[in-house]
């Protein structure tokens, strides 16, 4: 999964301070993934100065805690939920609740997640995921007559 570039230049911009934090996780089903989260700090309320930048010591404070969050979503779920948590931006709201004491965030997104080791292959398990479909739930279709074919097809060939 990952930032279309469009959407991720789209969020950069001048006076505020980009904040990046990666994790190494492991899920219950035995994926590896590597987490990427991007954040961006926010105006305060009623500010009056024109940057919104962050010290050093939040901006590791802010990492500090992505990383806790992003490892306790991870490995508390497998790799079915955690894709459903990706998709309504779950983790990076949590993650703008919990680093609003140090620093107010805004556009808190995981951005890129990479699959770096897969367990065994397991038919048995993959079933179980997925479901059983022993029956076939296609419909048969009847295909049209040879005849029914080359009746359609009798148009003229254009530069003949």
């Amino acid at each position: 999964m990952d930032f279309t570039t469009d959407k991720l230049r789209s969020l950069v911009r001048k006076w505020q301070t980009l904040i990046e934090a990666h994790v190494d996780v492991k899920t219950i089903d035995n994926y590896t993934l590597r987490m990427f989260c991007i954040g961006f700090t926010k105006r305060r309320p009623n500010q009056v100065k024109r940057t919104s930048y962050a010290q050093s010591s939040q901006i590791c404070q802010i990492r500090r805690k992505v990383k806790e969050i992003m490892i306790n979503q991870a490995s508390s779920c497998d790799l079915k939920a955690l894709v459903l948590k990706f998709i309504p931006k779950t983790i990076g709201l949590e993650i703008m609740k919990a680093t609003s004491g140090i620093y107010p965030l805004q556009n808190v997104f995981i951005r890129k997640v990479k699959i770096l080791k897969a367990p065994k292959f397991d038919l048995g398990k993959l079933m179980e995921v997925h479901g059983d479909y022993s029956e076939d739930v296609g419909e048969k279709m009847e295909r049209p007559s040879d005849e029914t074919m080359v009746a359609k097809g009798e148009t003229e060939v254009v530069g003949a």
